[in-house]
C-alpha cells in the first residue's frame, strides 16, 4: 500500500485521532484488493502475509462497510430498473433467481420499511396481502360499475362548489373518463366531506361505498391473517 508523506502506512479508512471514515466505493475496494492480493500470494507461498493484523483487521472493516452498502444499493437499482420499464421476468436473471416471483420476493426482503420495524418476511406477507385486497375491491367495484359511474356522474355535474370541493369533483370527473371503476372510490371518497352540509343524501351513498369497500379490503386482510402461508 501506497505510505503517506510521513512514511506511515494509512490504514483503510483512517483519519488520524478523529477515527475512521467511510471510504468511497471504489477506494474502499482497491484498499480491500491490496490487503487480499498480499494473503493471496503469501498463503500460495506458505508465507505470513507481508502486513500487520492491524492492517488486515481494518480490511476486514472495510469490507463489512463495503457488503451494508452494496445491499442498499440492490433494491436502489431494481426500483430504478422497474421505473425504467423492467419487468419481473427481466429482473430474474440480473438478481440470479430463477422466476419472476423469485425476484420480486427478493426485492421485498431487501427493501427498506418505512417504519423499519418488518423482518424481510414480514414485508413480503404485507405487499401480498394488500394486492390481494386490492383485487378483491377491484372485483367488487366491476360488479358495481354502474353504481359507482353513477355517484360520480352526479358529483361531476355538481355547480357553485367551493374551491375544495370543485377540486375534489374535478378528481372524480378525471376518473371518470377511465375504464376501471375502481380508479372512482379514492375521488369519490375525498368529496364526501365536502358534500355533508348542501348533498347530504349523495355523501351518504358515497360513504356506504367506499366503507363497503374498505370492509371487502379488511375481510381480505383477516382471512390471509388466518392463513399466514397463503
Amino acid at each position: 500500500m501506497a505510505r503517506d508523506a510521513g512514511g506511515t502506512t494509512p490504514q483503510p479508512g483512517d483519519r488520524g485521532p478523529a477515527g475512521p471514515a467511510p471510504m468511497a466505493g471504489a477506494e474502499a475496494l482497491a484498499t480491500v484488493e491490496a490487503v487480499v492480493a498480499a494473503s493471496r500470494g503469501a498463503a500460495a507461498s506458505g508465507t505470513a502475509p507481508p502486513i500487520g493484523a492491524a492492517e488486515l483487521l481494518a480490511a476486514l472493516a472495510v469490507l463489512r462497510d463495503l457488503r451494508e452498502e452494496m445491499a442498499s444499493w440492490e433494491p436502489l437499482l431494481i426500483t430504478a430498473a422497474r421505473q425504467r420499464g423492467a419487468s419481473w421476468v427481466d429482473l430474474a436473471p440480473a438478481l440470479g433467481v430463477a422466476s419472476r416471483q423469485a425476484a420480486e420476493r427478493r426485492y421485498l426482503r431487501l427493501r427498506e420499511p418505512a417504519g423499519g420495524q418488518q423482518t424481510g418476511e414480514e414485508r413480503v406477507r404485507a405487499e401480498r396481502t394488500k394486492r390481494a385486497g386490492d383485487r378483491a375491491v377491484a372485483a367488487w367495484a366491476r360488479e358495481n360499475a354502474s353504481v359507482l359511474r353513477q355517484l360520480a356522474g352526479q358529483v361531476s355535474t355538481l355547480e357553485g362548489l367551493p374551491a375544495a370541493a370543485q377540486h375534489q369533483a374535478d378528481l372524480v370527473q378525471a376518473a371518470l373518463a377511465g375504464d376501471d371503476p375502481a380508479t372512482l372510490l379514492s375521488p369519490l371518497a375525498g368529496t364526501s366531506s365536502h358534500l355533508q352540509a348542501t348533498h347530504a343524501q349523495l355523501a351518504e351513498r358515497i360513504n356506504s361505498a367506499t366503507e363497503r369497500a374498505g370492509q371487502i379490503r379488511q375481510r381480505t386482510h383477516d382471512e390471509r391473517a388466518a392463513t399466514p402461508n397463503r
